[in-house]
């Protein structure tokens, strides 16, 4: 999850998007001293604005800011001193992770889509995949559900064409890697890679 900090863009102020409404121009606001609740008109939590957030937090960094254990307690701080006694559900684990392909089939409605089973450690996922070069035996790097790619695209769970899918394996490009080959097909890693381990670019 990520958070947004730009003073010179907007102001002293903390962004905590948790949700997209459905309508982007209907919306509720609770204010809290410095702390803004937004929920969406059926009363669902969209996220949460801090104002004079330099006085709660030290925020280096621009723009979107990676939700760290350390900066999610500031917040909860930033809550309490506000006396609001929310309390932000957030996973914290790796989103891009090294993932091993144990198999992968040909997608039965789809000539051109693969169906994966990818062991990400502590977890395996189904992944419908349409590179042309995946296969099994591989390590990729997988973009978990939650994360956020650099072109600003969630991962969610979804389906295609019918088969449930839960993931991305990424391409180079699409990670934003320098150099970055410009045919299609995903980045198979080296096998000195540890499956389940946080890829770092």
């Amino acid at each position: 999850m990520q958070v947004y900090y730009n003073y010179d863009g907007i102001g002293n102020v903390l962004i905590i998007p948790i949700k997209q409404g459905e309508d982007r121009n209907e919306f509720n606001q609770t204010t809290y001293n410095d702390v803004v609740k937004i929920t969406d008109t059926d009363g669902s939590l969209l996220g949460y604005n801090i104002f004079n957030a330099s006085t709660y937090f030290q925020l280096e960094e621009k723009g979107a800011i990676s939700l760290t254990e350390e900066l999610l307690s500031s917040i909860h701080n930033a809550f309490t001193s506000n006396s609001l006694q929310d309390t932000l559900e957030v996973d914290l684990t790796p989103k891009f992770v090294v993932g091993y392909v144990e198999k992968r089939e040909q997608h039965e409605g789809a000539d051109k889509l693969s169906v994966c089973q990818v062991n990400v450690g502590d977890d395996k996922l189904q992944i419908v995949c349409g590179a042309p070069n995946v296969d099994q035996g591989q390590k990729v790097v997988v973009a978990k559900v939650g994360a956020v790619m650099p072109g600003g695209m969630e991962i969610k769970p979804t389906e295609l064409r019918g088969v449930p899918s839960n993931g991305m394996i990424c391409s180079a490009k699409e990670l934003g890697l320098p150099d970055a080959p410009k045919e299609k097909g995903i980045l198979v890693l080296e096998d000195s890679y540890q499956v389940g381990t946080p890829f770092e670019q």
